[in-house]
């Protein structure tokens, strides 16, 4: 037995040159490959991160813009729509005032026609009362002086 640990203490003074060089090479190569990989590797993950974080923040700054603007373009809609009804109402109430001046007047013209038809109706009655009793008496006198007619039947006195 003393010969398998005697055996097995040569093993390991030979494996120690292997195991001190491997050490070696681990550290080095932690101090000038590992340890730079990881900080590109932590500072690209920071960036991403950041990255990530400063889109958010630009979609968020973003929306809020679009809101804000909508808002205003709501806020502008409804100040046009205020004053196209404003203007409505005034066109409305123009046309309602013409309408009524015009009624008036055309009231008044038709008073005034009525007026004057009346008045030429009177004249036109007191003209035919004056000339009736002449027209009777010309027409009266006309047929009793006219001759009779040959082979007209003798006028009857009523």
């Amino acid at each position: 037995m003393q010969a398998i640990v005697h055996q097995l203490g040569e093993l390991f003074l030979q494996a120690v040159p292997t195991v001190l060089t491997i050490l070696l090479f681990y550290f080095i190569l932690r101090a000038l490959f590992f340890k730079p990989l990881l900080q590109v590797m932590a500072e690209r993950d920071s960036r991403t991160v950041g990255a990530d974080q400063s889109s958010v923040a630009a979609q968020a700054a973003a929306n809020r813009k679009v809101k804000q603007y909508q808002q205003a373009l709501e806020q502008a809609r409804g100040g046009v729509y205020a004053e196209q009804e404003a203007a409505r109402r005034r066109v409305l109430e123009e046309r309602a005032a013409e309408i009524k001046e015009a009624r008036r007047k055309a009231a008044g013209e038709v008073s005034a026609a009525k007026v004057r038809v009346a008045a030429e109706l009177a004249a036109a009655r007191r003209d035919v009362q004056a000339t009736v009793a002449q027209l009777s008496a010309e027409i009266a006198r006309r047929i009793l002086e006219a001759p009779p007619r040959p082979g007209a039947p003798a006028r009857e006195a009523r």
